[in-house]
């Protein structure tokens, strides 16, 4: 059914709330107690609800006031009407971790995934287990879309966009760290620039670039590295570098991370670099709604534990 905006501009919904209470009481003393004004304004109510629907829709009668045929077949529909006002502008319901049964959708780069989840997901089956969690590959400019067409509940990466409708909360502020391995490509830390560009490098791109922070970097003294794989996947690189005589630059959290797992070298990168801000982003809609903040204090602490 197609909506008649103008129609119901022009209708004071108000009057619904005063109809259901004059059926339901029958009188119009009782009705104006029950929705708390006076009688004088329920009865100029029924006055204006006897012109909107061109019906007496109450009468007098030996024993009260009794409803007319039109609004006998009125008390279902507009009571149905009122719940469903009621379902809708309600606040959102307490959230109870222990019993909740619910999914959210992030959007998240591989980089945090790996650091997070597992943290994540322990947490959630010990004190959440009917809580669930359904990943997309964040796509920084796609994200602020995302969120507002519902699809992603929360997004996590570098996001430095956003609009009045969105929040933005930094999780923690990340350096850059050299990753190799150390016994094929004969160096140890701290390593200088020309050996940093002696070798190889692989690049993570979420946007399908071959060119990063640290090719800026270097194009502002007048150098070039050369790439020999670009991928939109971090997880990757550390079984890449591993196997092969290559350099990859990443977050220091996470480098040290892959350094620590599998037997691999970091140092900082010979050239200045940025820090970044790893940050969360949501919805405005989203912000006081109990299971998204429980959500994201949760992410919050886990990270400070990291």
């Amino acid at each position: 059914m197609r909506i008649d905006h103008v129609h119901l501009a022009r209708l004071d919904l108000n009057l619904l709330v005063a109809l259901d209470a004059l059926l339901t009481e029958r009188s119009v003393t009782r009705a104006a107690g029950r929705i708390g004004i006076s009688q004088s304004a329920m009865s100029h109510a029924l006055g204006r609800l006897r012109t909107t629907f061109s019906d007496e829709l109450l009468t007098r009668g030996p024993d009260g006031m009794r409803p007319t045929p039109r609004a006998l077949a009125l008390i279902e529909p507009m009571q149905a009407a009122l719940a469903q006002i009621q379902r809708i502008t309600a606040p959102p319901a307490a959230f109870d971790p222990d019993t909740a049964d619910i999914t959210f959708t992030l959007g998240i780069p591989d980089s945090t995934e790996v650091l997070l989840m597992p943290n994540l997901i322990a947490h959630l089956q010990a004190r959440a287990p009917g809580v669930k969690l359904l990943l997309h590959t964040v796509d920084r400019h796609r994200i602020l879309d995302d969120l507002d067409s519902g699809r992603v509940d929360l997004g996590i990466g570098v996001f430095e966009q956003g609009q009045t409708h969105h929040k933005r909360r930094i999780l923690n502020k990340e350096s850059y760290l050299c990753l190799f391995n150390a016994d094929l490509v004969g160096l140890e830390p701290p390593i200088s620039l020309d050996d940093y560009l002696r070798f190889p490098h692989l690049l993570t791109s979420l946007v399908e670039s071959a060119h990063g922070v640290v090719d800026d970097a270097l194009a502002k003294i007048g150098r070039k590295r050369v790439i020999a794989l670009t991928s939109p996947r971090f997880s990757v690189m550390p079984f890449v570098v591993r196997q092969a005589p290559v350099i990859a630059t990443m977050h220091s959290r996470l480098a040290r991370f892959f350094a620590d797992s599998m037997g691999l070298t970091v140092s900082p990168a010979p050239v200045d670099l940025p820090d970044v801000a790893i940050s969360m982003i949501w919805h405005v809609s989203n912000d006081a709604v109990p299971s998204q903040r429980w959500l994201r204090e949760t992410i919050v602490t886990l990270r400070r534990t990291m």
